[in-house]
């Protein structure tokens, strides 16, 4: 395949993180337009490189192979093999079909992946003159492909990623409630956090939030410790692979001196958190602490304190939740300079931390509704802050 070859693109995202999504593509200067749990773009294979290396907050790349309207199971049969499956699928490939049906005539998903699954074969057995008593192998690489239906509109992809962009490899251990790599990520964009400044998780489980924000204060690219699906496909170059890492370690700072700190009242998880960071070799840019909330004093000035507590949705917990939610109002509230930033799905989060939130976002952990409540801070004056820039 032309390695120039254009490709129209999805990076999907969890309901809530489009936006993030799409001011990521936008700033590694790749034009989107953002939808519903996805942002669109087009690209050639360094752009399918360089996504998956480097977006924190999208879960998955996708190749779209097709896109039409389709009302009737000869519909989607005929348009499903019409399309060029054999630009992307040799002979030996492993294609299995996912789906997803909503508000469309088709409702039944497991027919519509049948359906396509038949229209793919009869297409690859033309291609590649094999008679209809010979079965496809399926042994070569792994091709994941979707069809999915909204409202009579289909959309058949290929996925480019392989295990989620949240895999960013280097979660040895997790917490009881870990938070997704990217959730982290998309956390830490959504406050006013530079690396110049202090970063507190005062709750920081296995520590995910933390080892975020380091890679993001390093300009780290977050899928370098992994690799993709796309990688094993035999006309996907992998001299733009290698140029694509090569690019992101030039890019990244790892000298610059950055103040995180994470702490937990559990001794076990503090012990993780810390195995998770020498694990993407950021053990000496975090700071890891067996503390309590209220055992929380510093002398610091205009940092950022981001937190991922429990929410008290397990029976009997509520109660030992929200006395936590007291206990951060209480440490937490002095601090003028600093700004906070709580994510929970507890609605009564306000009352119990002891102040109106400056700004509620609505977001979305794995399928929980949760708020992200923000408290801001006092700004820096503006001299220091002109010295800062």
């Amino acid at each position: 395949m032309d390695k120039n070859r254009e490709f129209n693109l999805i990076a999907t995202a969890a309901s809530g993180l489009e936006a993030l999504v799409g001011k990521e593509l936008r700033d590694l200067g790749i034009e989107c337009q953002v939808e519903n749990g996805r942002a669109r773009f087009k690209g050639t294979m360094e752009t399918i490189a360089t996504t998956n290396l480097w977006l924190r907050t999208a879960d998955r790349i996708k190749i779209v192979v097709g896109e039409f309207d389709a009302r009737t199971f000869d519909e989607l049969f005929e348009q499903v093999k019409a399309l060029p499956w054999e630009d992307y699928l040799p002979l030996d490939a492993s294609f299995p079909v996912a789906g997803k049906s909503i508000k469309s005539t088709l409702y039944s998903t497991p027919d519509c992946q049948a359906i396509t699954k038949k229209a793919i074969v009869e297409r690859l057995r033309t291609y590649y003159h094999r008679p209809s008593t010979v079965p496809l192998t399926e042994t070569g690489a792994h091709f994941q492909l979707e069809v999915a239906l909204l409202k009579d509109h289909v959309l058949v992809t290929l996925d480019t990623t392989g295990p989620s962009l949240f895999k960013r490899g280097y979660r040895l251990e997790k917490g009881g409630a870990p938070l997704k790599e990217n959730m982290a990520a998309a956390l830490v964009m959504l406050t006013n956090w530079r690396k110049d400044r202090p970063f507190y998780d005062p709750v920081c489980g296995s520590g995910t939030l933390c080892i975020e924000a380091a890679l993001i204060g390093h300009n780290i690219a977050p899928g370098f410790n992994r690799e993709f699906v796309c990688e094993t496909w035999d006309w996907f170059d992998p001299a733009i692979m290698e140029k694509v890492r090569a690019a992101a370690e030039e890019q990244a700072d790892y000298d610059i001196e950055l103040d995180i700190t994470g702490s937990d009242i559990n001794g076990q998880l503090i012990g993780i958190a810390r195995a998770n960071a020498e694990e993407i070799g950021l053990g000496d840019s975090i700071t890891f602490q067996q503390r309590a909330v209220k055992d929380f004093k510093t002398e610091k000035e205009y940092g950022v304190i981001v937190a991922n507590p429990p929410y008290g949705e397990r029976l009997g917990e509520e109660e030992s939740v929200r006395r936590l939610y007291k206990e951060m109002g209480e440490v937490f509230r002095p601090l003028k300079t600093w700004s906070k930033y709580i994510l929970t799905s507890d609605l009564a989060f306000e009352e119990f931390y002891g102040q109106k939130a400056t700004k509620k976002r609505k977001l979305y952990n794995g399928a929980l509704r949760t708020d992200l409540f923000q408290y801001w801070g006092t700004r820096l004056p503006r001299k220091e802050r002109t010295e800062n820039e």
